[in-house]
C-alpha cells in the first residue's frame, strides 16, 4: 500500500468547510478497507508503470518484481498478476463506494476521484507522475483542441 492517498485525502478534506467532519476525519485515519484498497490501486498502477519503463538501482523492489521472486514467474507473468490483482482492489474501492455511509460520502469521492487521477496518470503503462510531459498531449486534448461537432 503507498501512504499517499491517505494523506492527499485528508489533506483536500481540509478545504471541505463544514462537510469535513470530525468523523469523516477519524474514518480516513483509520485506513478503512476503501482507503487501503485506493492506495492499493495507486501501487499496483506504479509497479506495473515503472516495471514497464525500468527503474533506478535504488528503488525498493516492486509488488511485480516481490511477485517474479516469490513465485517463480516471467515478468509479464507477474505484471498479469498484479493486474489482476489491482482489477480486485478496483471492485472493493467500488463496491465500498456505493455502500459508504452518507455522513462519510465527501471523503469516499474524494478517495475514488484520487484512485481515478492516478489511472490516468499511469494510463496504459506511462508514468505521468515521473514523467510529466507524458500527459501533455492527453491535457491538449481535453483542453485545448477544438472538440468537433
Amino acid at each position: 500500500m503507498t501512504s499517499g492517498l491517505p494523506m492527499l485525502t485528508l489533506l483536500t478534506l481540509t478545504g471541505y468547510g463544514d462537510i469535513a467532519t470530525k468523523e469523516v476525519f477519524e474514518w480516513v485515519s483509520g485506513i478503512p478497507e476503501m482507503v487501503r484498497a485506493g492506495s492499493q490501486v495507486t501501487r499496483f498502477l506504479n509497479d506495473i508503470s515503472s516495471y514497464k519503463l525500468g527503474k533506478h538501482k535504488k528503488d525498493m523492489p516492486s509488488s511485480v518484481e516481490c511477485y517474479m521472486m516469490e513465485n517463480g514467474t516471467t515478468g509479464e507473468e507477474a505484471v498479469a498478476a498484479v493486474a489482476a490483482l489491482l482489477e480486485n482492489r478496483w471492485r472493493v474501492l467500488n463496491r465500498a463506494n456505493m455502500e459508504i455511509d452518507r455522513v462519510l460520502l465527501p471523503a469516499a469521492e474524494v478517495v475514488v476521484n484520487m484512485a481515478r487521477t492516478n489511472e490516468i496518470i499511469y494510463l496504459k503503462g506511462r508514468d505521468g507522475y515521473t514523467f510529466g510531459g507524458d500527459l501533455k498531449e492527453l491535457v491538449t486534448d481535453l483542453f485545448l483542441k477544438p472538440v468537433p461537432v
